[in-house]
């Protein structure tokens, strides 16, 4: 078998068709939003890098502490043949997990829906990790999942704090996705950000720098570029606020002035009143209890938990109820 090997299950001009859906929904609906996916275009992803090294951004660093940490004991905990890594990007944090795993780890399986950073990813390990053989899949894990036949006991990791991205019942019906994917034996790898205090979860996404201001209306270029929207940047603030009861962070873009924005290609026209505001992104922020929780409804169980030494990040092993 080669080392390397890529299948396509994501239909080609899936995202296209997503985006439509996406914008004609949530733009049509009070009040308006948009899923966080659409940040991520090329522009979008190297913000997104750039924010990851900001003094105020502390999940990456902290997550991938604690994973250089705790490689050695999640390795002993799985002793995983197979790892599967959902929405691996570019597997840079999950380069310290694979040589723990390794000589034992056989295959890696990363997942997302960017072909190149799968490629590129997939050319670097290959080189770095003699013998490992790579199967990517190019795929929207969100529409559910059929992995390849790899030997297991296979690890599953979702890693950078995502899964607070997802509303609740989707984090649900996610969660249960995953489990159906897990044999006896697997084990799930689960990062998430927890409840802090408001000051420095508010300053993570609203930098003094002003990145995630432009990374959050990156979003607004997307529309322009693939859909013809007439939007402008400079009518709209970016916002960052914690909702206390939900515990999540919401970023949102606020319109300056009563406007209106044109989307050709959807035959559309959304109104804006001064001052409203369309969502952008959920960030929910966890607890040990309510983690376990959520894992329990989908079928799986807390096992270990670590978390730096601050507490603001923690990694979770599940495993099959």
């Amino acid at each position: 078998m080669s080392p390397f090997l890529l299948t396509r299950t994501l239909p080609e001009g899936a995202t296209a068709a997503d985006l439509r859906a996406d914008v004609l929904h949530g733009l049509t609906r009070t009040p308006k939003e948009l899923p966080p996916k659409w940040f991520y275009d090329a522009r979008g992803s190297e913000l997104f890098e750039e924010i990851t090294r900001l003094p105020e951004y502390y999940p990456t660093r902290t997550e991938r502490d604690i994973l250089v940490a705790r490689a050695p004991e999640i390795a002993a905990a799985t002793r995983a043949l197979t790892l599967v890594e959902l929405g691996s990007g570019s597997s840079e944090k999950t380069r310290h997990l694979l040589r723990a795993l390794r000589p034992r780890l056989a295959d890696y399986v990363p997942v997302d829906v960017s072909e190149s950073a799968l490629t590129g990813a997939a050319a670097a390990l290959t080189e770095e990790l003699p013998g490992l053989r790579v199967h990517a899949l190019v795929a929207d894990f969100t529409r559910g999942l059929a992995l390849p036949g790899t030997p297991g006991p296979r690890l599953v990791a979702f890693l950078g704090g995502t899964l607070g991205n997802l509303l609740p019942g989707e984090r649900a019906g996610f969660l249960r996705s995953v489990r159906s994917l897990l044999e006896p034996g697997d084990a799930l790898l689960l990062g998430t950000d927890l409840v802090k205090d408001e000051a420095t979860l508010v300053a993570a996404y609203d930098d003094a720098a002003g990145v995630t201001a432009e990374f959050n209306k990156n979003v607004l270029a997307v529309l322009a570029r693939e859909l013809g929207a007439d939007v402008d940047a400079g009518d709209f603030d970016h916002v960052a606020v914690w909702d206390r009861e939900r515990e999540w962070v919401e970023m949102r873009l606020r319109a300056r002035r009563g406007l209106t924005v044109t989307i050709p290609e959807l035959d559309l026209t959304v109104p804006f009143a001064a001052g409203e505001e369309l969502r952008t992104e959920v960030s929910a922020k966890f607890r040990q209890e309510g983690v376990a929780a959520e894992l329990a409804a989908a079928g799986m169980e807390l096992s270990r938990w670590w978390t730096d030494e601050r507490g603001w990040f923690a990694l979770s092993l599940a495993t099959v109820v």
